[in-house]
């Protein structure tokens, strides 16, 4: 039987004010802080403390044996060590618990791998550098924003000296293998791929409180009976850590469910491995190609959460066109606010589609349409120029 990972992704990012066309170099406040905190206040109460709670007294009732990976952005920690340190040291207190391993990833949550393999590496190194600040730790398995996935970021992050990377167990790419087993890019000699099992995830993070759901209501028992009629050597569970309190709410059960999940497991037979834990058990035993760019958002489980429009082409293809001269300035005030206008959020707010997917996107976003994140985005945007030339003037003049 396989063992089982449990990996969660935590975010949150920073929003924007509704910035008009007046406020444009002349105001250089450009955050929604006021919205900032409200929602971190409300997830951290729904969601993160009681959900960190609950996981560490699991992982001490269960002597280590049950154990889960989390991804934390940088965008995340800094709103936590600003709004909420109370939250933080709960991350911490669970990090020490011993039970969970920490991921990399881009600190800002962003695409830049997309668009420039310097800021890629500036912001991974940021992020290792904040966890063994805030954390004392430096994971060993990288986790692209939103899973965004191909054979060259494999490659990236092999040379970044990681042993793992995740990625979206993609059908297509899968051509009928089972997503259970660790996975070699071609472009790749040492480092392995742990592949989502969707169905799975799916089944924790969308249906499990769909009364319309065949299998509702699903019950940990029933739930591992599943992982233990898996094939493969390992079934990878990845989702959203606010899906938990949040996404759906206490009264669904979540929080019941989870609680009897560890002893569920291993009256099933099974283990709990962190994704560390899995490349240091396992070979990988078949190769995984992914040419085309991958994530685990939407059904087309590509990049057209964020880049599936002219605005969001518009939009990300500008704010990175300013990368060298941002960089060149060494203003670190300017590159951190250019940083953060690169979080895949703001692009994710722009989508325009209709059907399941559209309803996703609608219910994330904090702005009254798709054209108004565009609008807010673009005016920053331009405000940002307008700062940059005068760093620029400010700089020749000295």
């Amino acid at each position: 039987m396989p063992d089982v990972c449990l990996y969660f992704q935590v975010h949150q990012p920073n929003r924007l004010l509704p910035y008009d066309f007046f406020r444009i170099g002349e105001n250089a406040v450009h955050e929604d802080e006021a919205m900032n905190i409200e929602i971190l206040n409300k997830v951290s109460e729904k969601c993160y403390l009681p959900t960190n709670r609950m996981f560490q007294r699991l992982i001490e009732e269960n002597d280590g044996r049950f154990r889960l990976a989390l991804s934390i952005s940088g965008t995340l920690i800094e709103q936590l060590e600003r709004y909420r340190p109370d939250v933080l040291q709960s991350f911490q207190d669970l990090v020490a618990s011993g039970g969970v391993e920490l991921l990399a990833e881009t600190y800002y949550h962003s695409l830049a791998f997309v668009h420039s393999n310097k800021e890629f590496e500036r912001q991974v190194d940021l992020h290792l550098e904040k966890l063994e600040e805030v954390f004392s730790v430096r994971p060993r398995v990288f986790r692209n924003t939103e899973l965004i996935y191909n054979d060259a970021i494999a490659a990236k992050a092999e040379t970044m000296g990681f042993d793992g990377i995740i990625a979206e167990g993609v059908e297509e790419n899968l051509d009928g293998q089972s997503p259970n087993f660790l996975y070699r890019a071609p472009t790749t000699a040492r480092i392995k791929t742990l592949l989502r099992n969707i169905p799975l995830s799916d089944d924790l993070g969308f249906r499990f409180s769909d009364k319309a759901w065949p299998e509702y209501p699903l019950t940990a028992e029933k739930f591992a009976a599943w992982l233990a009629d898996c094939d493969g050597d390992v079934v990878n569970l990845f989702m959203d850590y606010e899906n938990i309190g949040e996404h759906q709410w206490e009264d669904t059960g979540i929080f019941e469910f989870w609680e009897s999940m560890p002893e569920a497991v291993s009256e099933a037979g099974l283990q709990w491995v962190t994704p560390s834990e899995a490349v240091e058990l396992y070979r990988a035993s078949r190769e995984y190609s992914s040419h085309m760019l991958t994530s685990w958002a939407d059904a087309e489980r590509d990049l057209s959460a964020w880049m599936g429009n002219v605005m969001q082409q518009e939009a990300i293809a500008k704010v990175h066109r300013l990368e060298q001269e941002i960089l060149a300035v060494n203003d670190p005030a300017l590159t951190d606010m250019w940083a953060k206008m690169q979080t895949s959020d703001h692009f994710y707010w722009m989508s325009t589609k209709g059907g399941t997917d559209g309803s996703v996107h609608t219910y994330f976003t904090p702005y009254p349409s798709p054209y108004d994140a565009y609008i807010y985005f673009m005016n920053v945007l331009a405000d940002l120029q307008i700062r940059l030339r005068r760093a620029q003037e400010q700089t020749a003049l000295a």
